[in-house]
């Protein structure tokens, strides 16, 4: 393998195990491997009380930007299981997946993820908080419209709702 592709950061989605996501990221930090853990506050009922609670946005997952050698040091933690492939390959995600994440999660924490949802118009959001976020239209009424934003190498999206007003344009 030629030396550059050694070096470069690419993304890589991790298979944690079940509820280890927070050690995950706390091994990878131990071995200063970057890595993004997309978390969300959910309200959680008990008989006597309630409790704001900071959870992972997609259950058994983490990424990581790595190099070759990171992210073999990566897969040998006690809290991951293995990393995504397709085909027997490592899959890498687009820089970009990434970044339209951060960006919807800075804004509001309030999203629902849907499985599976890789269909619909793609489009650009060119103006307010969500400003060069790029999405899937997934579902439009009077009052509002639904955006989609894919992790396609999960097959997972996380789904926010705008106002009906928000600017987009077709990619």
């Amino acid at each position: 393998m030629e030396e550059s592709k050694i070096n470069s950061l690419n993304w890589f989605a991790l298979y944690t195990k079940p509820r280890s996501e927070f050690k995950a990221k706390a091994q990878l930090d131990e071995v200063e491997i970057i890595n993004y853990l997309p978390t969300v506050i959910r309200v959680r009922k008990w008989s006597d009380r309630k409790k704001k609670i900071e959870e992972p946005l997609f259950k058994s997952y983490i990424f990581i930007k790595a190099t070759e050698k990171q992210r073999v040091t990566a897969i040998q933690k006690d809290a991951i299981v293995r990393i995504i492939c397709f085909s027997g390959k490592p899959s890498m995600i687009p820089e970009w997946q990434i970044l339209n994440l951060q960006k919807l999660l800075e804004e509001t924490k309030e999203v629902d993820v849907i499985q599976g949802l890789v269909t619909g118009q793609k489009v650009k959001i060119i103006e307010g908080p969500f400003e060069g976020v790029e999405g899937v239209i997934n579902f439009v009424s009077k009052n509002k419209l639904q955006l989609a934003v894919n992790v396609d190498l999960l097959f997972r999206s996380v789904v926010v709702n705008l106002p009906a007003e928000s600017v987009v344009k077709s990619v």
